[in-house]
């Protein structure tokens, strides 16, 4: 089971190379981790955006880019679309989000000329690297669905699930995070966290181990969880944390980042192929990591990992 972000690097460096289509490709830290992810063999990119300004920056920057293709495309809607129309046309198969809005890449994807989306929903994962923790963490959702609904949040664990079994984890373990540990007729989330655990006991969702309510504490430490009283195979070594909306998934997600030093790649799945989505202010480094862990979803979806 992969435990550390370098180890989906060097998993997606054995795995078979993957086209990337870069949708919006002018910004220094997007073509800093294009490049490095390209030398190590894992991508081969197809640039989309402004080719004036993509080969003004990586002059700046001294990165080679004379290998890559390049689709200019000034216009970011259009450059969006075009390159969610290179994975429609089976010419990509993984695509990022570079330097743009991410509503311009969702009304690309979802465009029914590019009817990009699969079955069930689109949903975002960030994959984190916590210090002092023996495993990874996947915190879902924090970008894509505000508020899910119980069917929702059933469509966002098989996603996130998907993304465990292609890292090595065959049975992830998934804590329905909320407040509070026991079911409160007054907080919804507690119901949601309930039911799902129900469903995952009669079947109906496969592939892992949910319980929930549980809190946060309890949910990442088995000290916690011992100290609680709560006996129970997800109390204390979640894997999953599926987050109630996302708020509470958004300040999660950075909070790990910015107060825990946290590493992250982050990724949208539900999709015909994954969508490496991180934010416009994350690092190049963030962004590498990014690009891996979809190449490596992508080609362990294929079988040939």
């Amino acid at each position: 089971m992969i435990r550390r972000l370098d180890e989906i690097v060097t998993a997606a460096k054995r795995s078979e190379l993957c086209v990337m289509a870069v949708a919006v490709a002018q910004d220094d830290d997007v073509l800093t981790a294009v490049a490095a992810a390209a030398r190590e063999g894992i991508i081969r990119p197809i640039l989309v955006g402004c080719k004036e300004k993509i080969l003004e920056i990586a002059s700046q920057i001294n990165i080679d880019v004379s290998a890559f293709e390049i689709v200019d495309e000034p216009d970011k809607e259009k450059a969006c679309m075009a390159a969610a129309g290179l994975v429609r046309d089976n010419k990509a198969s993984l695509m990022m989000k570079g330097f743009v809005d991410t509503s311009y890449v969702m009304k690309a994807v979802l465009n029914k000329e590019n009817n990009l989306k699969q079955s069930g929903m689109i949903t975002h994962v960030a994959v984190m690297e916590v210090p002092g923790f023996d495993r990874l963490f996947y915190v879902t959702d924090s970008a894509m669905t505000i508020a899910p609904t119980l069917d929702n949040k059933v469509a966002i664990i098989n996603n996130a699930v998907r993304i465990g079994h292609a890292l090595g984890n065959d049975c992830p373990k998934v804590a329905a995070l909320c407040a509070v540990e026991k079911v409160n007729e007054k907080m919804p989330c507690t119901l949601d966290a309930r039911a799902l655990t129900e469903m995952n006991r009669r079947g109906e969702i496969t592939g892992c181990v949910v319980s929930g309510p549980l809190a946060m504490d309890n949910a990442v430490s088995p000290a916690a969880a011992k100290h609680k009283g709560i006996d129970d195979p997800v109390a204390g070594n979640a894997d999953v944390l599926l987050v109630p909306d996302i708020e509470a998934g958004n300040i999660l997600n950075k909070s790990m980042e910015y107060f825990a030093n946290a590493k992250k790649a982050s990724v949208m799945v539900g999709a015909k192929v994954p969508i490496v989505l991180t934010s416009r202010a994350s690092s190049a480094e963030s962004k590498t990591y990014s690009i891996a862990l979809g190449a490596l979803i992508a080609s362990s979806e294929r079988g040939r990992v």
